[in-house]
């Protein structure tokens, strides 16, 4: 075989693989969403679960996965932004750092179920937490913080050592000029980090029904003080977040309509994750080209 036949033959292979791929991507969300659209409505997004009679909703569940997401990003990101710069840029390469590094591996590649089970003895237990908001996300802090760490020294490295030079060269300092040219060049990188951890955050189920619970307590949208025990804002109360919601109906289906409220919550959590990526990435182009001045 001739190098052009067998580079059109590994080329041709490579193109099919890929449209494998994206093919069945196409086909589970096509799936998804075209068993759960049906199902959404105004009334299903805004009226409470119903555990024995049908008609139910998700404005609860859909609150709490995202009151989950928001306070597990603000726990993890400031440690793993910090961890990603001191292994990009000031970690040198000896035994200490490879077993930094190899810890981290083996921490992402832990399965949530062990990672729920460890915020249940020492979060809920031990703390004495209970089922809670705080308990879930810190637990989800550990699930999270490898790829998130790992995505950011990965976009770090990324950027250019030309640029690194340039700084120094002008006379800055180093931590200067990593926030003020490696950060904001690392910027796309860093949010596909974000984005990804986010939607394994978003769709987590197993871990969560140790710490975070499963139960979805009526909860009052008009208190604010995150004090108060019926407050939407209280990280202290049980909250049982869309992904297990849908656990819960596939496993016990006690609501004569399960199978359609289990579609319809599967369809919005795969929506929600579409808008949530979209979203980033407009905020990330924006963020970028604010802190790069470019046009």
């Amino acid at each position: 075989m001739n190098p052009k036949t067998s580079d059109q033959l590994a080329t041709g292979v490579i193109y099919a693989l890929v449209a494998a791929v994206i093919g069945i991507l196409i086909f589970l969300l096509g799936y998804i969403l075209m068993t759960g659209i049906p199902h959404i409505s105004g009334h299903f997004l805004t009226s409470a679960a119903q555990s024995f009679r049908a008609g139910g909703g998700v404005r609860d569940q859909l609150f709490n996965s995202l009151y989950l997401l928001v306070l597990t990003l603000i726990i993890s990101f400031p440690i793993a932004l910090g961890s990603g710069i001191y292994l990009s840029e000031y970690a040198p390469e000896n035994w200490v750092t490879s077993l930094i590094r190899t810890s981290v591996e083996v921490l992402s590649s832990l399965p949530s179920v062990v990672v729920g089970l460890f915020g249940y003895l020492l979060f809920v237990i031990r703390f004495g937490m209970g089922f809670s908001i705080l308990a879930g996300a810190i637990a989800l802090t550990f699930f999270n913080l490898p790829l998130l760490t790992r995505s950011i020294e990965e976009s770090l490295q990324d950027v250019s050592e030309l640029q690194r030079e340039a700084g120094l060269s002008l006379g800055l300092s180093r931590w200067k000029t990593i926030t003020g040219i490696v950060l904001p060049a690392a910027v796309p990188g860093i949010l596909t980090g974000i984005i990804l951890s986010a939607g394994r955050v978003f769709g987590e189920a197993a871990a969560l029904i140790y710490t975070a619970g499963q139960s979805a307590p009526t909860v009052n949208y008009g208190d604010w003080n995150p004090m108060d025990s019926a407050s939407f804002l209280n990280p202290m109360r049980p909250a049982e977040t869309l992904a297990v919601h849908i656990w819960k109906l596939n496993t016990e289906g006690v609501t004569p309509d399960a199978a359609q409220i289990s579609s319809g919550a599967s369809a919005v959590l795969i929506v929600v994750i579409l808008l949530f990526n979209l979203m980033a990435r407009l905020l990330g182009n924006w963020m970028y080209k604010k802190m790069t001045a470019t046009r």
